[in-house]
């Protein structure tokens, strides 16, 4: 029997040291009694009777500590794992809120962070904007100083239409970007006699510009952009 309970009672770290150290000694006790030889302590049956009595008597009350102390660590476990379960739903029931309250709100956060990011791509196409605008005025200053409208009897070319009126460089400059920004599919300009020849060349020489692979007469601005 003490055997059983020292097999039950192995090493467990749910167990008290002081508990496996009883149960040890008791097994240890049971072995030790198996292994010496009866005594014939008195051949008088009744002093047989009361030795028998109160050896049994101890091995009660040691068993009796030894289950008092197991009851004892079971209701412990027993609390413990309340406590443990209760912890698990409470733990259960948090996690069920926070996911219903993400699946509420995630409609709502998609709607931000896409109202968000169109407030962004509004800001940037802004800054684009004003950037070109500032790009465009520097350049009308830069071509304005430097290259301004022909004045009667500056040109030296002789249109076919002498009623015809030559546009200025900085005109077709920004013909050419205009026509590239609103028909990129084609931004080619066709060349007529209102465009000086000697701007033209210029553009081309200094790589602004670009001729039609097929038409010399359609010309382009130099995708800088890309």
């Amino acid at each position: 029997m003490l055997l059983g309970m020292e097999t039950m009672l192995q090493p467990d770290t749910t167990l008290d040291l002081p508990l496996i150290l009883q149960c040890k000694a008791l097994a240890a006790d049971y072995q030790q009694c198996h292994k010496r030889s009866p005594e014939v302590i008195s051949a008088n049956p009744d002093v047989v009777l009361e030795l028998g009595i109160e050896e049994l008597q101890k091995v009660k009350h040691d068993l009796e500590m030894a289950l008092s102390a197991v009851w004892s660590k079971n209701k412990q476990l027993e609390e413990e794992l309340k406590r443990e379960q209760q912890w698990y739903e409470e733990q259960s029931r948090m996690i069920n809120i926070l996911n219903r309250i993400e699946e509420e709100t995630k409609p709502q956060a998609e709607r931000l962070t896409k109202t968000r990011e169109l407030e962004d791509l509004d800001n940037k196409v802004s800054q684009l904007k004003t950037y070109k605008r500032e790009l465009l005025t520097a350049l009308c200053k830069f071509l304005e100083k430097h290259y301004p409208p022909l004045q009667n009897g500056e040109n030296k070319y002789v249109s076919a239409d002498p009623d015809v009126e030559l546009l200025a460089l900085q005109d077709i400059v920004e013909m050419l970007i205009s026509k590239l920004m609103t028909t990129p599919h084609e931004p080619y300009v066709t060349i007529d006699d209102s465009f000086w020849p000697p701007y033209i060349e210029l553009l081309l020489r200094f790589g602004i510009a670009l001729r039609h692979p097929e038409d010399p007469n359609r010309i382009r601005l130099e995708a800088f952009h890309k």
